[in-house]
């Protein structure tokens, strides 16, 4: 028996990673990994919070992509949540690598609302 999914949400674990303090470039990394995996940016927004780590949201057609990031460990939890089953998840995998320089990234992909 076959199942489908409406959606994949991609939890991405990135340690030892770098700039996760810095607003200007987490922002740069959330539009141009929803960009050149295929998405459509509908707004995004970055909070920065006074230890200087940083929340940060990309709403997208297809849902979203979220960032929060922990620079006193190096660590950021992000979510790619996606109903576009043609969305290239690994090429935004690779502006993450791009702009964060992890030294290690784990990835763990849930299907959502299993279908028969």
């Amino acid at each position: 028996m076959a199942m489908n999914a409406l959606g994949r949400h991609f939890l991405v674990e990135l340690w030892e990673a770098s700039n996760l303090d810095q607003p200007a470039v987490i922002e740069e990394a959330l539009n141009e990994a929803v960009r050149v995996s295929g998405g459509t940016l509908l707004d995004i927004k970055i909070v920065p919070f006074p230890n200087g780590a940083c929340s940060g949201i990309a709403i997208i057609a297809e849902s979203h992509l979220s960032i929060h990031t922990w620079p006193e460990f190096g660590y950021a939890a992000v979510d790619m949540f996606t109903c576009n089953h043609d969305m290239d998840a690994d090429a935004g995998f690779d502006v993450l690598r791009k702009y964060f320089s992890p030294g290690r990234i784990q990835v763990v992909e849930v299907k959502r609302g299993l279908t028969a």
